[in-house]
C-alpha cells in the first residue's frame, strides 16, 4: 500500500545553495533580495517581508491602523487566522456567504452584508482566494467602491496566480495583498510571508511597525555609532530571518514550475474522476493554480476520507466555516444555518493531495481509490 501525505514540500539544491552562500557571507540581506524578487515576480511596486503569512495579514491590520470597534467584512470560508488577526485589535470580523462552485466571497451576499451593516467603522473587505482560484475581484471591487470601503487580499493560496490576465498581488484597486510560502501548515518547511502593496506610505509604515517601530536614521551627532535608536510607535518583531528568506529565495524562482506541476495533476484528476459517482470535481471559473484540489462528496464525506486513509491516502478540509468554530459561534451568537452555501458546502467537501512531487502514479493510485470507494456508495 502506498502511503501518500496530503503535503509534501519540494527542496532540491537550489535551496542548499541559497542558504550555503548565506552562511558563507553572513552579511549578506537575503530578506532584502527575497524583497526584490518579489516586486519583479508579482509586479508590484512594493514588498515587505514577514515572519509568517499571519504575521503578513497582522502587520497589514497594523498598517491601515485598525482599531477598536472597527469593522472587517471577510468570508466565512476562510482560515482562522484572517478573523483572528481582526480580532487582535478588538476589532470585529462580519462574516459573508460564498459562491457554491469556487468557495470564494460571493459578491451579491456581500452587497447585501455591506448594505445591513452600513457604519462609520466599516473600514474594509477581507478577500481570500480559495486554492489558488482567484475571487471575482471585478464584482467585489464594484461592491467596495459602492460602500465606501477599502479592499484588502488574503494570498496564502494565490502565489503565482493571475486574474484577468494581471498578477494577484498587483492589482491596483486593491490596498494590501498578504501572501504565504507555508500555506500547508503540515510538513512546512519555512515560516515566511509577504506583503504587496502600490501606497508607498503603506510599505514605509508597514516597515516601521516590522521591527518594533524602532528607527536610527537622524542620529548623525553620534558619529558612527550605529547603536543608537528610537522608538516611535507600538511595533512588532515580524522582520523575516535570513535563513527563511534565502530558502524562499528559491522557492520562489521555481515557483512557476510548481503551478506547472499542479496544473498537471489538477488534468488527471478531472479526467480520471469525470462522471465518478458521488463525486463532484472541481469548478473553473478563472485562472486556477490548484494550491488545493478540492472535491466534493455528496454523501458521508468523513468516511469517505477514512476509507482514504486506511489507504495510505491522507487528505485535507479547507475550510470549516468560521461561524461554525465555538470562538467566533459563540462570541457573535451564530447560528449553523446564517450562511447556508458554506454550510453545505462545508459538509462535503474534500481536499485530496496535489504538490509538485507528487507522482504520476500516485496520483492516478488516489483516482483509482476514489473510484472504488465511490462506487461503493449507496
Amino acid at each position: 500500500m502506498k502511503k501518500i501525505p496530503f503535503f509534501r514540500p519540494s527542496v532540491d539544491d537550489s535551496e542548499l545553495s541559497q542558504i550555503r552562500e548565506l552562511l558563507n557571507h553572513t552579511q549578506s540581506n537575503k530578506a532584502k533580495t527575497l524583497e526584490e524578487d518579489f516586486t519583479k515576480y508579482t509586479n508590484s511596486p512594493f514588498a515587505i517581508s514577514t515572519s509568517s503569512g499571519t504575521a503578513a495579514m497582522h502587520l497589514s491590520m497594523m498598517s491601515i491602523d485598525l482599531k477598536r470597534g472597527d469593522k472587517i467584512v471577510c468570508s466565512v470560508n476562510a482560515f482562522p487566522a484572517v478573523a483572528e488577526v481582526i480580532r487582535h485589535f478588538d476589532a470585529e470580523p462580519i462574516f459573508v456567504d460564498i459562491d457554491k462552485d469556487d468557495f470564494n466571497i460571493d459578491p451579491k451576499s456581500l452587497d447585501k452584508v455591506l448594505t445591513k451593516s452600513k457604519h462609520k467603522k466599516l473600514k474594509a473587505v477581507f478577500v481570500t482566494h480559495i486554492a489558488g482560484q482567484p475571487a471575482a475581484m471585478d464584482e467585489i471591487y464594484d461592491v467596495a467602491h459602492k460602500h465606501g470601503v477599502l479592499v484588502i487580499e488574503d494570498a496564502t493560496n494565490a502565489l503565482g496566480a493571475t486574474y484577468n490576465g494581471q498578477a494577484i498581488g498587483s492589482l491596483s484597486e486593491t490596498t494590501l495583498t498578504s501572501f504565504s510560502f507555508s500555506p500547508h501548515s503540515i510538513n512546512n518547511i519555512v515560516n515566511a510571508g509577504v506583503i504587496t502593496t502600490s501606497d508607498e506610505e503603506l510599505d514605509k509604515r508597514a516597515r516601521l511597525l516590522r521591527n518594533h517601530a524602532i528607527v536610527s536614521e537622524g542620529w548623525e551627532k553620534y558619529g558612527d555609532l550605529d547603536y543608537v535608536y528610537d522608538v516611535v510607535d507600538i511595533g512588532v518583531k515580524y522582520d523575516l530571518s535570513q535563513l527563511d528568506a534565502a530558502f524562499c529565495i528559491a522557492q520562489l524562482k521555481k515557483n512557476n514550475t510548481f503551478i506547472k506541476r499542479r496544473k498537471e495533476i489538477a488534468s488527471i484528476y478531472d479526467k480520471e474522476l469525470a462522471n465518478t459517482a458521488h463525486i463532484s470535481t472541481p469548478v473553473r471559473k478563472r485562472d486556477h493554480i490548484y494550491t488545493s484540489y478540492i472535491i466534493k462528496v455528496d454523501k458521508n464525506r468523513d468516511s469517505f476520507a477514512r476509507e482514504l486513509a486506511l489507504r495510505g491516502i491522507r487528505t485535507g478540509l479547507n475550510y470549516i466555516p468560521l461561524h461554525l468554530l465555538s470562538y467566533y459561534k459563540n462570541k457573535y451568537s451564530l447560528r449553523i444555518n446564517d450562511f447556508p452555501v458554506a454550510l453545505t458546502n462545508y459538509q462535503q467537501i474534500l481536499s485530496l493531495p496535489i504538490y509538485p512531487n507528487l507522482k504520476d502514479d500516485e496520483v492516478l493510485y488516489i483516482c483509482e481509490a476514489v473510484k472504488d470507494i465511490a462506487k461503493n456508495r449507496v
